[in-house]
């Protein structure tokens, strides 16, 4: 059901402020919803802040925010446990919001022995096959082809789950995107796509990558409906992945959704924007910020308090601190772990292999403190 119509087909349900629109339909979303999202949008953003502080003192390598697209993280929210998500690298609130802890995600930004994919991913480059969150991936595009072959996967197995992929605008220039929506498209693959157009593929804008009037527009030619949606506007988000959903287990195939965002701050800790952007082009955007957007939905329905969200800065702020002490207690992955891992019963080259390095003598890392 559509709520409100602005320019361009744009799907909106909040104005800039957190007031209903008129004439929008408001999605059915649980008080203790809209808090638990509230309260991840927060724990995303506290995050970012305290990652991107510990780059600029050296002690992480690399770090990217996700600081005004926080609202597109939470397409995941009307998915099941049991289906699948095949995130890019700007999506810490769908971490988050399916399970991923503090703890496990500071592990993985020091590649840590605690880390979850034990140190063989740069920071940011999460994995959790236990959440059904496949590995981030740098190259852009490879997850496409993959959430869709998941999909058809499921569809095959005769089960109802469903595959959720983000990507870039940008993305949509790679050969990954045309072969994985052409395939969905042809197959019916109960797959969501989920462009988030934040306006920047790293240093190229958004008009240098089509011609086109929008990148929900791209749907049609493949088969399937394009949506552009607010991603700034997390009840439209809410709306229209539950019509994506309800779509796909219903047998009726794929969906393009385009969130128009923006990435307000640089691509990552290595991107200086100021080189390749109008400064005062970010402004705009901020006043459109998806977490005051909520806050102020959540006040209009008497729903927020300057305490409550008090109590939820200090409490995550908090398991971040203790996170980090224990960081400074941890050693690295172990090595024999680079043998174990290739196959599941080991042959006798690799176990030769694994013999002589354990043999050989260590030395110390200057990144771990025993």
């Amino acid at each position: 059901m559509v709520a409100v119509q602005m320019q361009d087909d744009l799907r909106r349900v909040l104005d800039d402020d957190g007031k209903v629109l008129l004439g929008a339909k408001v999605p059915q979303v649980s008080d203790e919803m809209l808090h638990k999202i509230f309260d991840t949008m927060m724990l995303t953003r506290i995050m970012d802040d305290r990652m991107m502080r510990l780059q600029r003192q050296g002690r992480l390598g690399f770090y990217m925010k996700s600081i005004g697209e926080e609202a597109s993280h939470f397409a995941v929210a009307p998915l099941r446990p049991s289906d699948w998500v095949f995130p890019s690298y700007r999506e810490q609130g769908a971490w988050f919001w399916r399970g991923y802890s503090v703890t496990d995600f500071v592990n993985q930004m020091f590649g840590n022995e605690k880390d979850p994919v034990k140190g063989r991913q740069m920071p940011v480059h999460h994995s959790a096959n236990w959440l059904n969150l496949v590995s981030i991936s740098s190259p852009v595009g490879t997850q496409i082809p993959q959430a869709v072959g998941a999909a058809q996967a499921a569809k095959i197995m005769g089960k109802d789950d469903v595959s959720m992929v983000y990507f870039g605008e940008g993305t949509s220039s790679t050969g990954e995107f045309h072969v994985g929506m052409n395939f969905a498209g042809v197959w019916k693959s109960p797959c969501i796509f989920v462009c988030r157009n934040n306006g920047w593929a790293i240093s190229v804008p958004r008009e240098k990558q089509t011609a086109a009037k929008s990148f929900a527009a791209k749907a049609v030619g493949y088969g399937m409906p394009g949506i552009r949606v607010d991603g700034n506007d997390i009840l439209a988000i809410l709306q229209v992945t539950n019509e994506a959903i309800e779509r796909a287990r219903a047998g009726e195939g794929p969906t393009l959704i385009e969130a128009l965002t923006y990435r307000v701050q640089g691509h990552s800790s290595s991107d200086d924007p100021s080189v390749y952007r109008d400064p005062k082009e970010p402004e705009i955007w901020e006043r459109r910020d998806p977490l005051a957007r909520l806050r102020g939905y959540l006040k209009q329905r008497g729903l927020w308090s300057e305490a409550a969200e008090g109590e939820i800065s200090e409490r995550h702020n908090q398991a971040i601190t203790d996170a980090l002490a224990a960081v400074d207690t941890l050693g690295p992955p172990p090595v024999e772990s680079m043998f174990d891992d290739v196959y599941e019963h080991m042959p006798w080259h690799i176990a030769e292999q694994k013999a002589w390095v354990m043999s050989q003598e260590r030395t110390k890392s200057p990144h771990y403190h025993h």
